[in-house]
């Protein structure tokens, strides 16, 4: 691992590629660091695709004005040929028995020929509007965020609620496990989520994601009954016009939660389909010539797998300005986009797979209805291939961040005995060191494009998962923030993240925010939050800026950004930690023109020695500090 540090480096950026959104047939110029403690090559090249078969453009090596003694830069002239640009790097060395030749792809440095799956990747397509790019999400659950003003007051029990619910004071604990679990409501509306947006705007937020409004016959309303109209529950349409509005006033974004992977068994479509064999809704399911058998997501009767074969389903449900899609997209709704539910699953069935193709119709109807929204697609295991193309901005999955990241910074198996660990059979979260953090990040994060790596979400947890203060050593939480902040990706807060809440699973976290006492209760970490998502907004580092990984071991990792305005260096800790150390190689300018920025985290110190930087400090805890910029020529900004 310390030696893949010191390796040449590209990782999509616009440090590296300055043409972001290139169209198709334009010359790109693509760029490679590689530092003087490697090697000095003799030759580099790019090797891309050009309709699948293998091209070579030379790079030009250093020259005066491009090069200094800690790096090299290289830069090569590419056409895009195709959708997608796919390429790697090859490295001449000289040697006295002759060249020796490496290759650079996504993944890492490599000896021997890498595989093209392998290689990074460009999309040719539109910038995405700069709102999109500097995203701090915010995600609700709404029948747990607030009740409104003019509803009942937080002590009492909802009332005229339809069959299937069970009205549950603010204050009652959520049922983590057994039938109840879906059935608690708690009288939180849209309007409730309204009269607190003020809330979201002083966290920094700027992406309000709501999970479903549809109506359905849980809370959750994953298993919507239509998708015609906002659940009465929750205050119904003029509710969400009113959120909306509200939001845009204060510069928020709304994007929405749509499921179309399945619907509720008491769907519209679902009823017609089984009463009626031959009505063009039973071609929107899988359902047996009898009506008695039908597939559903993960065997779950309650939720009806969609067909996607069916031409009349994506006509109503994906297709143009007057489908599902586009409807809460155009006024008087103006949501700003969508998380799909369940992308990876989406489309497949067996032998069947249309997901690319209802992705694609997706993005279509976006494009066509409202150009410049967000569309997310969960796929929460490893999302390289989903994310592949032109489709999603970004993703919202546990694989390169989340799932690490809880490993890194749990509290060990034992003590995490009660949690579900992303579905897996393992018993609580096991830990593992800072290097192999950085390895599964970085095996992760690979298969995106520079693109859709900074427009997928970077979580502590979400509705779906365990609470981070209930995974993680005292303290995790807070480190885990700065790193959402710092890495490439959206900053994604699960409502009550805040807070601190805990929550053992994805149902125990939904637990209703306790508005009054929250935020100044031990182990809120609002002020914390507050700080990191304004340093976040006023670095074009942190948020455009390439990464490195400069070193790591079993408590502590240290990262930089890197941008032509400034650098920022990160340290962050699970403990405390001493003799870190990052050669004066692998820096960006003189460690004299560094500032520190404060974190309101326990932090350290640093020795700067001729031969770099020994780093010591507390943890939990982080440091930073703030360099100035670099590009090639080696000079600083």
């Amino acid at each position: 691992m310390q030696e893949s540090f010191l390796a040449p480096h590209h990782d999509g950026s616009p440090l590296y590629v300055p043409q972001q959104s290139p169209s198709l047939g334009e010359e790109l110029v693509i760029r490679i660091r590689v530092p003087a403690l490697w090697g000095r090559p003799g030759r580099v090249f790019v090797r891309s695709l050009r309709d699948g078969e293998a091209h070579y453009d030379e790079a030009r090596g250093p020259s005066a004005g491009n090069d200094d003694a800690a790096w090299s830069w290289w830069e090569a002239r590419v056409t895009a040929v195709n959708p997608t640009l796919r390429y790697r790097f090859l490295l001449e060395l000289p040697s006295g028995d002759g060249p020796v030749h490496r290759w650079l792809g996504a993944v890492g440095i490599s000896t021997t020929d890498p595989a093209d799956r392998d290689d990074f990747r460009i999309d040719c397509r539109p910038a995405p509007p700069g709102w999109v790019q500097d995203a701090v999400v915010y995600q609700v659950f709404p029948d747990r965020f607030g009740r409104s003003a003019d509803g009942p007051p937080h002590d009492a029990v909802p009332r005229d609620l339809p069959e299937w619910a069970v009205g549950c004071a603010w204050h009652e604990p959520v049922r983590p496990h057994g039938g109840l679990t879906p059935r608690q409501v708690y009288g939180g509306t849209l309007d409730g989520v309204r009269e607190r947006l003020d809330h979201l705007a002083d966290l920094g937020a700027s992406v309000l994601y709501l999970t479903p409004f549809f109506p359905a016959r849980s809370n959750h309303r994953y298993d919507a009954t239509t998708f015609d109209v906002v659940d009465p529950l929750l205050g119904g349409d003029e509710a969400l016009v009113r959120l909306v509005g509200a939001a845009h006033e204060r510069g928020i974004a709304v994007i929405g939660d749509l499921t179309v992977n399945h619907t509720g068994d008491g769907h519209d479509w679902f009823l017609q389909a089984l009463a009626d064999p031959a009505s063009a809704e039973a071609d929107f399911y899988y359902v047996s010539d009898d009506g008695t058998e039908y597939a559903s997501w993960f065997g779950v009767p309650s939720l009806p797998k969609l067909d996607w074969s069916s031409a009349e389903l994506r006509r109503r449900f994906v297709e143009g300005p007057d489908s599902v899609v586009a409807r809460w997209l155009l006024p008087p709704f103006g949501l700003d986009g969508w998380r799909i539910d369940v992308a990876n699953m989406t489309g497949r069935h067996g032998a069947e797979d249309h997901s690319r193709e209802v992705a694609a119709l997706i993005r279509g109807t976006i494009d066509a209805v409202r150009p410049g929204l967000m569309l997310i697609a969960e796929s929460t295991g490893d999302a390289t291939e989903d994310l592949a193309g032109r489709a999603w901005d970004g993703g919202m999955t546990y694989s390169h961040f989340t799932r690490p990241l809880w490993q890194w910074l749990s509290r060990g198996p034992g003590a995490t005995a009660d949690l579900n660990f992303f579905g897996t059979p393992v018993r609580g979260v096991p830990r593992i060191e800072g290097r192999d953090l950085v390895a599964t990040h970085t095996a992760l994060a690979s298969g995106f494009s520079w693109r859709v790596r900074t427009q997928t979400l970077t979580a502590l947890n979400t509705h779906d998962t365990a609470r981070a203060a209930s995974v993680m050593i005292e303290g995790g939480p807070a480190v885990g923030l700065v790193l959402a902040c710092f890495l490439p990706g959206l900053p994604t807060l699960f409502a009550g993240d805040e807070f601190g809440l805990s929550g053992v699973n994805g149902e125990d976290s939904r637990t209703p925010l306790p508005w009054g006492a929250a935020d100044g209760a031990s182990g809120s970490l609002s002020a914390h939050l507050r700080s990191l998502t304004a340093l976040r907004e006023a670095s074009p580092a942190l948020r455009q800026g390439s990464v490195r990984w400069l070193a790591a071991d079993a408590d502590a990792v240290v990262l930089l950004r890197e941008h032509e305005e400034e650098c920022v260096l990160l340290v962050a800790a699970r403990a405390d930690y001493d003799g870190v150390r990052v050669p004066s190689g692998l820096l960006p300018g003189s460690w004299a023109d560094a500032e520190p920025i404060g974190l309101r985290l326990p932090g350290g110190g640093v020795v700067a020695g001729t031969d770099g930087l020994v780093f010591s400090g507390q943890g939990p805890g982080a440091q930073a500090w703030r360099l100035p910029g670099t590009g090639p020529g080696g000079r600083d900004r």
